[in-house]
């Protein structure tokens, strides 16, 4: 898939700066141009007084400066990428969900510089991995696992094939290996109070799931020959089965909605769940 320019939103904050270097140096590895943004969004009661005039001419100098230095730190990690630095008066949330609609791939950090510090995941970037029209990665302060293998999320469904097709380059692009997983959950029978359950019979369920990854992962490995492709099929929930392969991965790949979504959400439950409790980077696959 081709990513022509990514944005990364910038604040200051650890997490947005942990999004700056993994957009820079994918920007580098995909020879695409790089937008820094940074958006602040004007209060409605603002009045034009001295004492506010000064407050925003002070403000303006605070996010100059932050886009200033994230434009530094760009460009020395990517030296051979276009990077350039935006300001909008727009709201962060909004100003990213924007800059997605042209096809860029957008990257923010976990949670933002206002976010309350228990909170695993900042309600800009939720919005933003919810409403964007196009990928979006966010990226979490303390995880960088650059050796570790891209896992993408399969299951039956309209957003698998965006997923498989954004995993399989990103492994191509950084020579990682890609793990397919899918999970599945056993069926179980209550015939009444006093019997147990009947719970189907594991071996031939597992056969069958594998039979079916293999089958659907078989047009991307011709496809991408030089991606080591390792299939994963396990028992249980995916949401978690992929949080717990994020602790060794260096992306965690799912497509937007899945088999069981409702079609008017934006985002399924596994990609939602991932964005609060993965310890990778995770992106959300939209063609």
């Amino acid at each position: 898939m081709t990513i022509r320019n990514i944005v990364v939103g910038v604040d200051g904050s650890p997490e947005s700066d942990a999004a700056l270097r993994w957009a820079a140096r994918e920007a580098q590895q995909r020879k695409a141009d790089l937008t820094v943004l940074h958006a602040h969004e004007r209060g409605l009661y603002e009045i034009r007084t001295p004492l506010e005039e000064t407050h925003q001419r002070d403000l303006q100098s605070i996010v100059q400066a932050i886009v200033d230095s994230a434009l530094t730190e760009a460009r020395a990690l990517a030296p051979n990428v276009e990077v350039r630095g935006e300001r909008t008066d727009s709201g962060a949330a909004d100003g990213l969900i924007q800059a997605s609609a042209s096809g860029a791939m957008v990257v923010v950090g976990s949670r933002g510089r206002g976010g309350f510090t228990g909170l695993l995941l900042g309600s800009v970037s939720q919005h933003v991995a919810t409403h964007a029209t196009g990928p979006v990665v966010v990226v979490r302060d303390n995880a960088d696992h650059a050796d570790g293998p891209v896992v993408v999320g399969v299951e039956e469904g309209e957003g698998s094939d965006v997923a498989l097709t954004m995993a399989f380059d990103e492994a191509a692009l950084h020579g990682a290996r890609l793990i397919a997983l899918h999970a599945y959950l056993l069926g179980v029978c209550t015939w009444g109070l006093d019997l147990p359950p009947d719970v189907e019979d594991e071996p031939p369920r597992e056969a069958a799931e594998s039979a079916r990854l293999t089958a659907s992962v078989a047009r991307w490995r011709e496809k991408y020959p030089t991606v080591q492709v390792d299939l994963a099929v396990v028992e249980g929930q995916a949401a978690g089965r992929l949080v717990d392969a994020s602790a060794e991965a260096r992306l965690v790949v799912v497509g937007s909605r899945g088999r069981g979504g409702f079609a008017g959400l934006l985002l399924g439950s596994v990609g939602l769940h991932l964005l609060h409790h993965a310890e990778c980077p995770v992106l959300i696959a939209r063609g």
